[in-house]
């Protein structure tokens, strides 16, 4: 089987926070006529780890927890993970990600998670009046307070970790304070993560109210999620702040994809991807989908107590979601000169028209216009250094010497940037 990353969500959509924004939450419908029991059952989890371990090439292999909030299923369930990584590793290398709110962080926690190298993913939206505008817990409180006693747990037990960060109609115009606020806090390695969902006039026959690309009902933009042009000066804006004083030091997520794509080498983000399908989901019963964001019926690929994981994931129905990305392109994006770097971006977002009326346009296309011709002359001299065999970074001083640029067509193959001097 080819590489693949697989999500599991050991406790389903479960959360003991009700942020206004989660897409996950209403998965609870899907499984609303099963019982109540989220909890992966013991047979499952120990099949899932088995199955992904064995089908992985590699000898390095990842595994990825989130939810809901994986925090709730309590220590011991991951104790257990962890003994049948070790039953079934083979010889293989097994890290884990874990990805939480934060909130039920505590030392025994903190010990754990050092104690078996657990990467973290933290979830934090910028400050205390931009997290707590959405990321509110069950009775409508502010979390942000948790979430900082969480992250100083964190510290305290030398547990590495990055954060997450919702990108929303809110926080989207103020990008320095997010940016800022997160390097304050100690975060290396952020994600800045656009929010677009489509709300359904009426709940379809699932209960489910947030909409993906082609479906037929009518639908509205919700009102946090972030509009398209600013989330491509968000972007711009922290990449102008990195690019003069953190090139080496923080790692933005969007901005190491962006030099993967001027570089010409695969990018390691799937919505940047040309085709994408190997980024699946694993629900806590042992159904598998297609995408994280795409958890409908229609995009269960089956389960993996009743077919084998490899079957799933190599599936013809699985090759077609992964191949049809690339094929369902709108001439715009086909003829676009920023195509080498977005490839359309993720196919859940592709509902708007173009100009000539031609369905499937990406809702963010003019942010990531916007923010892929701003970096254009900075991404071709850091990717000239790499084949000099010089340190990127040098862009800080270049940047500095020429001051603000303004770039033409961008193009992994155009003519190479002003030297350092």
């Amino acid at each position: 089987m080819k590489p693949v990353h697989i999500m599991a969500k050991p406790h389903g959509p479960i959360c003991n926070l009700n942020c206004t924004y989660c897409y996950y939450l209403e998965k609870e419908n899907l499984y609303a006529g099963k019982g109540r029991e989220y909890r992966m059952a013991d047979d499952v989890l120990e099949s899932y780890i088995r199955q992904y371990i064995q089908s992985q090439p590699a000898q390095h292999v990842s595994f990825a927890w989130q939810g809901g909030e994986p925090t709730l299923l309590g220590i011991q369930f991951f104790e257990r993970v962890v003994e049948l990584q070790q039953k079934y590793a083979n010889g293989k290398t097994v890290d884990n990600a874990f990805q939480t709110n934060g909130t039920l962080l505590d030392d025994a926690w903190g010990e754990f998670l050092a104690r078996h190298k657990f990467l973290i993913g933290l979830s934090v939206d910028g400050p205390e009046d931009i997290h707590d505008a959405y990321r509110v817990d069950k009775g409508g409180q502010p979390t942000f307070a948790r979430v900082m006693r969480g992250l100083d747990i964190l510290k305290k037990h030398g547990v590495e970790f990055n954060t997450l960060t919702v990108i929303n109609r809110k926080n989207s115009y103020r990008p320095l304070e997010v940016y800022r606020f997160l390097k304050e806090i100690g975060s290396k390695y952020l994600q800045f993560i656009p929010i677009v969902e489509q709300l359904a006039n009426e709940p379809d026959a699932n209960g489910l109210v947030l909409l993906k690309p082609f479906s037929r009902q009518e639908s509205s933009v919700s009102e946090w999620s972030v509009e398209p042009l600013q989330f491509g000066r968000f972007l711009q804006q922290i990449f102008d702040d990195w690019v003069i004083q953190d090139v080496g030091r923080v790692y933005v997520q969007a901005f190491d994809v962006a030099l993967e794509s001027w570089h010409g080498v695969p990018q390691s983000l799937c919505v940047f991807a040309p085709t994408c399908g190997s980024a699946l989901v694993v629900e806590h019963n042992g159904d598998v989908y297609s995408c994280d964001h795409f958890v409908y019926p229609d995009n269960r690929l089956g389960n993996l107590m009743q077919k084998s994981l490899d079957s799933l994931v190599t599936s013809p129905q699985q090759t077609r979601f992964g191949n049809n990305k690339s094929l369902g392109l709108p001439s715009d994006c086909r003829e676009c000169d920023v195509r080498f770097a977005c490839n359309g971006e993720c196919p859940k977002h592709r509902f708007t028209k173009t100009a000539a009326g031609e369905y499937g346009l990406n809702y963010l296309c003019a942010g990531y216009k916007h923010f892929f011709h701003h970096i254009d002359p900075y991404m071709r001299f850091m990717s000239e250094e790499l084949k000099q065999d010089r340190a990127p970074a040098r862009v800080m001083e270049w940047a500095k010497a020429n001051g603000p640029l303004r770039a033409g067509a961008a193009s992994r193959r155009s003519a190479h940037a002003p030297a350092l001097v």
